[in-house]
C-alpha cells in the first residue's frame, strides 16, 4: 500500500493483514482510535497503524480473534419490489450489496433460531459453533449499515433447550459486543401462547428438573451513542404507549404460521413499539430477515 496520512478502515485492514471487522473489535477495546475525514468518513492516521505494528500484539484475544469470511459480496441486486421509500430485496443479506454503509437508522430484525424450522434455503439445524460463526457475520454487516447514532432491536430466543441446554441470548449479546455494539437494554416479550409443558422425567425429584421460561427477548443495541440526533425529530407516539413500552415487560400474543403461511412469522406489534419508540418519523427502517414482512408491514 502506498504511503498516506490517512487510512479508510478496509485501507487500514488490508495494510494490517485483517479483517475490517477485527479493526472495529480494536477500536472498540481502544487499540485504534478513528478521526473524522474532512468528508465526514472515519480514517486511522498512518502513524497510530503502523504503530500498531511495531508493538508486540496478539491477535488471540477473543475479544479481536480473527475469523474467517465465507460470504463473498455479490454485484448490487436490484429490488423485488419498490414504491416510494418502500424497497423490498429477494437476496441473501450477507451477499448482497443493497444497503449504503452508514445509511440506516433502525434495524429490527428477528434471525432464524436454528432449531430446525424448515425453510426454503436456510439450514437451521447447524452446529451451535457454526451457528454463533454465522450470527457473527451478519451481526458485523449489521454494525457496518447503520449511523453513528442508529439503533437495533433484536429479537431472540432467552435459551434453546432442544438439542442441548444453549444460552442463546447470553452468546449473541456478547457476539454483538465484540463486532462493536453498544448494549442498552433487553425486553423481555411474554408472548402469551406457548404451551404449558412439565418435564415429567424430573416430577418430584431434584435429579434433574428442567425451567422452561415461555419468553422471548428483545435486545436493543446501539452503535455509538445513545442519543439520537439525526432524523426528522419527528415522534408519532402517545403518551399512553410511550409509558407502557418502557416498561421492560411486553405483553402480547405471537403470530399464527398457518394465518400468515410462513414458518416463524412475528406480530406486527412488535416491530410497530420498536419503531414508534426507537426512531423518528420518516427514518429508515431496515430488516435483513424479512420473513413474512411484519416489519416492513408496520413501517
Amino acid at each position: 500500500m502506498e504511503n498516506k496520512t490517512m487510512y479508510t478502515t478496509k485501507e487500514a485492514a488490508d495494510y494490517l493483514g485483517v479483517s475490517p471487522s477485527t479493526i472495529y473489535r480494536m477500536e472498540k477495546r481502544g487499540l485504534l482510535s478513528p478521526t473524522k475525514t474532512p468528508g465526514g468518513r472515519r480514517g486511522f492516521s498512518q502513524k497510530d497503524v503502523e504503530e500498531w505494528l511495531r508493538t508486540p500484539q496478539s491477535f488471540e484475544s477473543p475479544l479481536i480473534r480473527e475469523t474467517p469470511a465465507p460470504y463473498e459480496i455479490s454485484a448490487k441486486a436490484e429490488p423485488y419490489f419498490q414504491e416510494d421509500s418502500i424497497q423490498i430485496y429477494s437476496a441473501d443479506f450477507l451477499r448482497t450489496n443493497c444497503v449504503k454503509e452508514g445509511t440506516v437508522d433502525l434495524i429490527v430484525t428477528s434471525p432464524p433460531y436454528n432449531v430446525g424450522i424448515k425453510y426454503n434455503s436456510h439450514d437451521d439445524k447447524m452446529s451451535y459453533e457454526h451457528y454463533l460463526s454465522f450470527t457473527r457475520e451478519w451481526l458485523t454487516r449489521c454494525y457496518r449499515l447503520v449511523k453513528d447514532d442508529g439503533r437495533f432491536c433484536l429479537n431472540i430466543p432467552l435459551d434453546k433447550n432442544k438439542g442441548g441446554q444453549q444460552s442463546v441470548c447470553a452468546d449473541i449479546t456478547t457476539i454483538a459486543k465484540q463486532e462493536g455494539w453498544k448494549y442498552h437494554s433487553t425486553i423481555v416479550w411474554n408472548e402469551q401462547n406457548i404451551s404449558r409443558r412439565t418435564a415429567w422425567g424430573s416430577w418430584l425429584s431434584a435429579s434433574a428438573p428442567f425451567v422452561i421460561a415461555p419468553v422471548e427477548v428483545i435486545v436493543i443495541l446501539y452503535k455509538d451513542r445513545w442519543k439520537k440526533i439525526s432524523g426528522s425529530r419527528k415522534s408519532d407516539i402517545s403518551k399512553e404507549e410511550f409509558m407502557e413500552w418502557t416498561n421492560g415487560v411486553w405483553n402480547f400474543m405471537g403470530e399464527s404460521k398457518k394465518r400468515v403461511g410462513h414458518p416463524t412469522p412475528f406480530p406486527v406489534e412488535l416491530p410497530r413499539r420498536c419503531i414508534k419508540l426507537f426512531s423518528f418519523v420518516g427514518d429508515t427502517v431496515l430488516d435483513p430477515f424479512l420473513g413474512s414482512g411484519s416489519t416492513l408491514k408496520d413501517a
